[in-house]
């Protein structure tokens, strides 16, 4: 299985250069960090990854950290010498922590000495529960992470078994008190639903071991199931179901209830947190930050110019070391494409969106509250904020609104 096609989009200068009139620095700083290696590729997948064997001829796991960096010193070229703290880090992949401590802890280093991280900088890193131990944890804790989050998906063995997952339902929690004894402050745990097979009494289940594993954050996401996947393949055969919208609408109601009742608040449609636990960096994404994504596949926007770098971690490695910008495409949002993204992403955050912001779909806005969709009190002061039932249908509310 191969990820999808790379969007459409003119080319990148090799020099990286971007286009006049861009404000650098006009919003917050964030990096994205994309790790593409697995140790296997699980059955739904279709992230940007790759096993050992799918790497080809000139790319290791031990050389990707010094063109990781090669990639941030670029970015202060291109950004220029404008004071440029970095709000939030985030290593995603793929399975960052299949990279030794060390390295993850160099390339941090980089980004800090490069840009410079805020003295409250958040510095987060995914792992799969089985790719760390105490001892692993420990060191990105002193080498200045702040934040895990861990794949869970859930806790229950058959569920794990279609999902393809390799850690076993114990090893999430495991890693939580790892990681908590490590000095961590905010760890989180993935969960998914709707997988074939999975009942609601095994959701609960999940949701339940998540409340009970001590961590201040929970990401619920339904599965979707893509194509190219082993996953589609299955279902395709007749070998499973596909996921139902009408389970899943209710698996989200059961998490709504447990992740409410344990002191967990919704503060984005799949995404619950205790006081002070929200993730800030992906707050950076929803409320249209600036961000440079370095590694194969990585997204990257600075001031409404987004540009993505080549996939393949051989052809981004050649790049980089030949001093030509790994991006592969960009384009420059327009005035009405930047309104429209705002109101995609900040519809989905609790805080909502002015109604100030919107330059159609206001008609709709009765409609909307008649629907139960959205807050009918904050409508009337002003602010768009989904019910309940509006997160469930969330596309419907952004349809009416554009």
């Amino acid at each position: 299985m191969s990820p999808g096609p790379l969007p459409e989009g003119e080319p990148v200068p090799s020099d990286g250069s971007l286009p006049r009139g861009i404000a650098v620095g006009k919003r917050p700083l964030s990096f994205y960090v994309h790790v593409p290696f697995c140790a296997s590729r699980c059955g739904y997948c279709d992230f940007n990854t790759y096993t050992a064997d799918e790497l080809g001829d000139g790319v290791t796991r031990a050389a990707f950290a010094d063109d990781v960096i090669a990639e941030i010193a670029w970015a202060r070229r291109v950004l220029g010498d404008s004071e440029l703290p970095v709000q939030t880090v985030f290593f995603g992949g793929g399975t960052p922590t299949l990279l030794p401590p060390e390295d993850l802890a160099r390339i941090l280093a980089a980004i800090d000495g490069e840009f410079g991280l805020a003295a409250d900088a958040e510095v987060t890193t995914e792992a799969n529960p089985d790719s760390v131990d105490a001892g692993s944890l420990a060191q990105l804790r002193d080498a200045g992470f702040t934040r895990m989050s861990f794949g869970m998906q859930s806790a229950v063995p058959h569920v794990l078994a279609v999902l393809e997952r390799t850690h076993t339902s114990g090893r999430s929690v495991d890693a939580v008190q790892w990681a908590r004894r490590a000095g961590f402050e905010h760890v989180s745990l993935d969960l998914i639903y709707g997988t074939p097979g999975e009942s609601i009494d095994d959701w609960r289940i999940s949701v339940q071991a998540a409340v009970a594993a001590d961590v201040d954050h929970v990401s619920a996401y339904a599965l979707v199931v893509e194509d190219g996947t082993r996953l589609a393949a299955r279902v395709r055969r007749g070998e499973m179901s596909a996921p139902d919208d009408d389970d899943a609408a209710e698996r989200y109601e059961v998490a709504e209830a447990l992740l409410s009742a344990a002191g967990f608040d919704w503060y984005e449609v799949s995404n619950w947190a205790k006081t002070g636990g929200q993730c800030r960096h992906n707050l950076a994404y929803w409320r249209g930050d600036d961000w440079w994504g370095v590694g194969p596949g990585a997204h990257s926007h600075i001031d409404g110019v987004r540009w993505w770098n080549v996939r393949h971690p051989a052809e981004y490695a050649r790049r980089v070391r030949a001093g030509v910008s790994p991006g592969a495409g960009r384009e420059v949002l327009t005035q009405a494409d930047r309104e429209v993204e705002a109101l995609l992403l900040g519809i989905r955050l609790r805080e909502g969106i002015s109604l100030s912001t919107l330059h159609g779909g206001m008609s709709g806005i009765a409609e909307l509250v008649a629907d139960g969709l959205v807050d009918g009190d904050e409508a009337a002061r002003g602010r768009l904020e989904l019910t309940l039932r509006g997160r469930l249908l969330a596309d419907r509310v952004v349809h009416a609104l554009t």
